[in-house]
């Protein structure tokens, strides 16, 4: 039967589906575009905070703007010369240990050969791990690191206007707040939760990377101050980035002490960053964002493959803007809403506070019989 508004339910659902996949392929048709203008404007969302005690200092609007823009672009220099400078460690490494990787790599071929291997499929195995197969690998990261630069750079006036107008709609809250409240309630959940998630990844990204950092040096892995910083910059992405820090300096263990060092590498990995990483930080994040733990973990592979790689580092908050653009806490999608993770009013703690306890309570039935019998019997 046809819905009110002349389309049946089945019809509406397939038409809303069809929109939705158009908006993702324009998205990831303008992942080069959008992505950086994304991280422009999350890193501005972080610092625009500041600008409140700088006015209450007496400082002029214009010098507080221009303090969150001086701030953005410390932080983005900052975050981009660290992982050049650990792409680029990591391939002078490579090359300065490439004889005795390539002594390793027979080492291994040797070792799978005595299990029964056959010899081309051993070699096809090592050969993925070559001296200039990881060189151009870390070029190749070190080169789109750059890009990504260049196009950070390229929406700096964007950053700039966007720094300005944010000043501008603080100034006009008070007077549409009666007439948008609603408008205004999304924003408010939207960058409450990107500074949560940021301020979250950058604490535990802190204590992951300095006890990494430690325990490198004490195990004798050259440049453990190089996959310290590797370990802090990865940990902003969720759930998967420890496996990409821990990729590079296992690779160097296993060259400088062999399997065995390679193995104490992935244990101290495994002990300190699944622990932090894996089973304790997503639970903190998910409470400060209020998004599910399984949305936080596909919102990385989503995200990377529709904006490319800075959408592993930017899947909450882009998971958090569309939530605070199609779903509301109040009406018909309320129960999305709360599906997604964010909080209700009254929430039960455990399945059995959920099930009323007698969900059929037995009715008295009528008394049926003529008035006189049940006068009588009273």
């Amino acid at each position: 039967m046809a819905s009110p508004q002349g389309l049946a339910p089945a019809t509406r659902t397939l038409l809303t589906l069809a929109a939705f996949v158009v908006t993702l392929a324009g998205l990831h048709a303008a992942g080069g575009f959008f992505a950086p203008i994304m991280l422009a404007v999350v890193l501005v969302i972080i610092c625009h905070p500041l600008r409140i005690p700088l006015e209450r200092r007496g400082w002029k609007p214009w010098m507080a703007t221009t303090a969150v823009i001086v701030t953005v672009y410390l932080i983005l220099a900052i975050l981009v010369a660290m992982l050049v400078f650990a792409g680029i460690r990591f391939t002078d490494l490579v090359r300065s240990y490439s004889d005795e990787l390539q002594q390793s790599l027979a080492d291994v071929t040797t070792w799978l050969g005595s299990l029964g291997v056959d010899q081309s499929t051993a070699s096809s195995i090592t050969s993925e791990i070559n001296p200039s197969q990881v060189v151009n690998a870390a070029t190749s990261v070190a080169s789109t690191v750059l890009s990504i630069a260049g196009s950070f750079f390229f929406v700096l006036a964007y950053v700039i206007f966007m720094g300005v107008d944010a000043a501008r709609y603080d100034r006009g809250r008070p007077a549409f707040l009666p007439t948008k409240s609603d408008v205004f309630e999304r924003a408010t959940i939207f960058n409450r939760g990107v500074r949560s998630y940021f301020v979250v990844s950058a604490t535990f990204g802190a204590i992951v990377a300095v006890i990494d950092g430690i325990a490198l040096y004490l195990l004798g892995v050259p440049a453990a101050v190089v996959w310290a910083i590797l370990a802090f910059v990865t940990n902003f992405i969720p759930n998967i980035g420890f496996i990409i820090g821990l990729i590079p300096p296992m690779l160097l263990a296993f060259v400088v002490g062999g399997w065995e060092l390679a193995l104490w590498v992935l244990v101290v990995y495994c002990l300190v960053n699944v622990t932090l990483q894996v089973m304790v930080q997503p639970r903190f994040v998910s409470d400060a964002v209020n998004i599910t733990l399984t949305l936080s973990f596909v919102s990385v592979v989503f995200w990377t493959f529709i904006i490319g790689p800075l959408g592993a580092i930017l899947a909450v908050p882009m998971t958090l803007l569309t939530r605070a653009m199609l779903l509301q806490k109040n009406g018909s999608n309320a129960f999305y809403f709360w599906i997604s993770g964010e909080t209700g009013a009254e929430e039960p703690t455990s399945p059995d506070d959920a099930v009323p306890a007698d969900p059929h309570p037995e009715i008295e039935a009528p008394d049926e019989r003529p008035p006189a019998i049940a006068d009588a019997t009273a």
